[in-house]
């Protein structure tokens, strides 16, 4: 597996080996010792979550708080989708600071998140499924979010403002500043 941090301190993208012939494919999608000897720490996944949304799903910008906070894995089982991180430790030099990266059914990267960032994701194709590793549990009234067009971050969806659909939910989070 081929791992790359990106500009935010503790955030990968993963690349697994694909093992392709005339059948199909094969690749390790995890594997828990290689992981943690990848990103240099201890990390337990406790929980896996699948989504499944249709183009132009805005999901996020997602965290839980406190004693919930949670690392992600994820990755993008069918389709594809623009994923987007967002550093919100308030002693971290990123902070504030974004990444976004296509996950493909057919790149098969994946994206760790640690903890003490915002996650959402943007589905680009007809449809897609979407898939996460937890580190924690989630809990309700831990649940705490960003707005996903939050001017200060300017991030760049890849859709038209017609083509987003976000729930009521996350249409109504507030902005990084109103939040800090």
């Amino acid at each position: 597996m081929k791992i790359t941090e990106t500009k935010l301190k503790d955030c990968f993208i993963l690349e697994p080996h694909l093992f392709k012939d005339d059948r199909g494919y094969f690749f390790e999608s995890f594997n828990q010792k290689q992981f943690n000897n990848l990103i240099g720490k201890s990390v337990t996944f406790v929980q896996d979550n699948e989504s499944f949304s249709t183009k132009g799903v805005v999901r996020g910008l997602h965290f839980q708080t406190g004693y919930f906070a949670q690392a992600k894995l994820v990755r993008a089982v069918k389709g594809a989708v623009l994923d987007v991180a967002v550093d919100l430790r308030p002693k971290s030099p990123t902070f504030g600071k974004h990444i976004s990266i296509e996950l493909t059914e057919e790149n098969k990267k994946q994206l760790f998140v640690p903890r003490g960032f915002a996650h959402g994701f943007a589905v680009l194709s007809k449809t897609a499924i979407f898939s996460y590793k937890c580190d924690n549990y989630y809990n309700k009234k831990s649940e705490a979010g960003i707005m996903f067009n939050d001017p200060t971050l300017n991030i760049n969806w890849k859709l038209s403002n017609e083509e987003i659909l976000v729930s009521e939910k996350d249409a109504d989070l507030p902005t990084l500043k109103e939040y800090f």
